[in-house]
């Protein structure tokens, strides 16, 4: 593969576009065909519908095939190269020192022929300038590609595995913010599926009738259980999708490669030489259950498009928290334990009041509406107004004061510690040799308070990462001794405020 010859997709990408454009024709046509019967016999519309669908397949699998002759690829000592276009003529290069990804993916049509999805990346954040997609090629050619385009540091030996799929995790799945969200949109599905046939108001008739003389909160609380059993089914399923099979390697050449998936495979690849450190979340749900997940703060990751369920930076699927930290550590080469795992220091308790006072502001504006709504309205919402104070106020109180204990920031030889949330809890490790700036930002509420927000910017993750309302003096103190003499002319003339979004650059 390191050779100047132009090389081919595989030729199977024909018989798998016929097969796609087949089923999403198969899909269409179960409407189309209902929808034509209303005016001609089903024999008509049946006709009319598989004609109109063999004319689709046909002009796609010819397209298809255009884009297979006019389609080339090579990998130089240089560069990755792609010709290709049925209309338009496309030429894409990457220089291979530049290349920070190659990532392998299969859906199930795909898996029928054995074949794969490449996907070379640079880590850009340009769209699709920064990549080179190769779809379809043999399994045994990405792996060929992989190997060659990221065996880099061959002095680096291998760990093997560092961890592999538990099948007690999925009890973590139910726990996800998300169960509600499959929940109530599977009412929102059934409801356009019968939209599309015309039923839509016979459902909601007959879900109407089902529940004539049912008082209405048993009626809520009947339709909320049955929410969160689709809910909990729904995330199980979906956990299942994502991670089966799931293991992280550590492979020659020092990189890391995370597979998994049922139904859609995926390997992704990342070189260690990139890592900054690493990142343990804690959803509020995955956390009283103690579970954390861990997602790897590097450069050149490539950012997650919308057909992705989960990020590129995931390293470990929510797992009890010490295998988080015991991943974490052998992940960073840390034998002792990861950073993650300090302890940090706590900030002033004036953040704590800060916290207390936005949530229960929070929780006041929608029980305000309410009242206010019940006085103009109906005394109902009065009711109403009052119990949801009972419920919100006490609930943003709680939440508030967690937010306060989870705040913390600390310092090691290596890295810079920092954690914050409460209902997505995160606590990062970042390389001090990693941080190339500084911007502090402090508004008047904090200044009032005597805190500021330091955020260490870098080229790697999410770009900044911050620590929250800490006291100006140890904030500003905690980012000179994390990356000496970078803010030593600027505490030389500090001032007893901090003027918004001030930036400090290395």
């Amino acid at each position: 593969m390191t050779g100047p010859e132009w090389a081919a997709l595989d030729r199977r990408t024909v018989a798998v576009t016929a097969l796609l454009v087949a089923g999403g024709c198969a899909g269409a046509a179960v409407l189309a065909i209902y929808w034509i019967t209303r005016v001609t016999s089903f024999g008509t519309a049946l006709l009319w519908v598989l004609s109109a669908a063999v004319l689709v397949v046909a002009v796609s699998c010819v397209i298809d095939h255009v884009r297979w002759r006019r389609t080339r690829y090579r990998i130089t000592p240089e560069r990755v190269e792609l010709h290709t276009g049925v209309f338009i003529s496309r030429r894409r290069s990457l220089h291979r020192d530049r290349v920070r990804t190659v990532d392998v993916t299969a859906d199930p049509l795909l898996r029928v022929f054995g074949l794969v999805q490449v996907l070379i990346g640079t880590g850009e954040q340009s769209g699709s300038e920064g990549s080179v997609r190769l779809r379809p090629v043999t399994r045994q050619v990405a792996e060929e590609l992989r190997r060659t385009l990221l065996d880099r540091a061959t002095d680096i030996t291998a760990d093997g595995s560092l961890a592999r799929l538990d099948p007690a995790w999925i009890r973590y799945a139910p726990l996800s913010f998300l169960t509600p969200v499959l929940g109530g949109g599977a009412f929102g599905v059934v409801l356009n599926v019968a939209d599309w046939f015309g039923m839509q108001d016979g459902v909601i008739g007959w879900a109407i009738a089902l529940f004539r003389g049912v008082p209405i909160v048993t009626t809520v609380v009947v339709l909320a259980a049955v929410a969160l059993v689709i809910g909990v089914i729904g995330s199980l399923g979906l956990f299942v999708e994502m991670w089966w099979s799931y293991r992280l390697d550590r492979e020659p050449g020092g990189t890391l490669r995370v597979r998994r998936g049922l139904l859609t495979t995926r390997s992704i690849s990342l070189e260690e030489r990139r890592l900054r450190g690493v990142e343990i979340v804690e959803p509020l749900g995955a956390r009283l259950a103690g579970a954390a997940r861990v997602d790897a703060v590097a450069t050149g990751m490539v950012a997650p498009s919308e057909k992705d369920k989960t990020d590129h930076r995931t390293l470990l699927p929510a797992a009890p928290r010490a295998v988080a930290d015991r991943v974490a550590a052998s992940v960073l080469r840390e034998p002792d334990g990861p950073p993650t795992s300090i302890r940090l220091t706590a900030h002033p308790a004036t953040a704590r009041s800060r916290r207390v006072r936005w949530a229960v502001g929070t929780a006041a504006v929608p029980v305000a509406v309410l009242a206010l709504l019940g006085l103009l309205l109906t005394e109902v919402l009065l009711h109403v107004a009052w119990i949801a104070a009972l419920v919100l106020v006490p609930a943003a109180v709680l939440l508030a004061l967690d937010a306060y204990r989870g705040l913390g920031h600390g310092l090691t030889p290596e890295y810079l510690v920092t954690r914050s949330g409460t209902t997505r809890r995160a606590t990062v490790a970042l390389q001090r040799s990693g941080i190339i700036g500084w911007t502090a930002k402090q508004s008047i509420f904090q200044r009032n308070a005597g805190l500021l927000t330091i955020s260490a910017t870098t080229a790697a993750g999410a770009g900044a990462y911050s620590i929250l309302d800490v006291g100006v003096s140890d904030g500003l103190l905690v980012a000179e001794r994390a990356v000496p003499d970078l803010l030593t002319p600027f505490l030389q003339v500090t001032r007893p405020h901090v003027a918004e979004g001030t930036p400090v650059s290395r």
